[in-house]
């Protein structure tokens, strides 16, 4: 394998997935990029981005099995790899080190929606506010204020001035947008305010990188539709992790051994 230091490289190499070019961040020393040596797959890892170390993965399987190895060889097992679901379950059976997760969704626009209603972007005073809208309407969020590199705060509040409709963009790369952190007060829901403050963020996302794109659980279906009312595309993907070795017979390569980091 060889590494990839230009991200225009990378995009050119991995067909403009923006999966992989999120995950790259950029390539200013948050992520880090390989290619096969053949040139036909790519594995991207991007450190603690959407809080997990990720690893996005991108061409046929006959490359990017034994890229995938020797990259999680080279930054450890604490890195997921994650990409199209045939990909992954090829990337799985050829590394044996490695078990598959739940599926998910990747979702993404390059268009810009029409933003109505009373979005709007949130002051530094503002964001105590967002934590706790996040722990009263969504506490498994990976997206808190304060977590995110590059972050901006979106919010919508009600006739009695309570913030009670959330978003953000997080964790961004230079032409992906991450929206994450989308929370309703429980008293405000089907009030349309989630695509509201949705819109907005979305609205904003595109305008500054091009593509704003999302994760979202394959079972949250009143998500999904709301992200495609959004305009957005929805991509399955599927995750992998390094399965814990049994103690009486870890192997020798470091990679090997990990904890499971969770469903996606």
């Amino acid at each position: 394998m060889r590494a990839i230091h230009d991200n225009d490289e990378l995009a050119a190499l991995c067909a403009g997935d923006t999966l992989c070019l999120w995950a790259a961040q950029g390539l200013d020393g948050r992520g880090r990029a390989w290619a096969s040596d053949d040139g036909d797959a790519v594995a991207v890892a991007g450190h603690a981005i959407s809080r997990r170390d990720r690893i996005a993965v991108h061409g046929p399987a006959g490359a990017a099995v034994p890229l995938v190895e020797r990259v999680l060889a080279e930054v450890g097992p604490s890195y997921r790899p994650l990409g199209d679901p045939g990909l992954i379950r090829a990337v799985v059976a050829g590394v044996p080190a490695l078990a598959a997760t739940k599926g998910f969704g990747w979702m993404e626009t390059t268009e810009a929606p029409a933003a109505a209603g009373a979005a709007r972007w949130l002051g530094a005073r503002e964001l105590p506010e967002a934590t706790a809208l996040l722990d009263a309407a969504f506490p498994d969020s990976d997206a808190r204020p304060g977590i995110g590199e590059d972050e901006r705060w979106a919010g919508v509040r009600d006739d009695a001035g309570r913030l009670v409709a959330l978003a953000a963009i997080v964790w961004p790369a230079p032409s992906v947008g991450l929206i994450a952190g989308v929370a309703v007060h429980p008293d405000a829901r089907g009030l349309g305010l989630g695509r509201t403050v949705c819109a907005f963020v979305t609205a904003e996302a595109v305008a500054r990188h091009g593509t704003a794109a999302l994760m979202v659980d394959e079972w949250n279906r009143t998500a999904v539709r709301l992200y495609e009312g959004l305009g957005m595309r929805y991509r399955p993907l599927l995750a992998a992790h390094v399965r814990e070795a049994p103690a009486r017979s870890r192997p020798r390569r470091g990679f090997v051994i990990g904890q499971d980091p969770g469903p996606t």
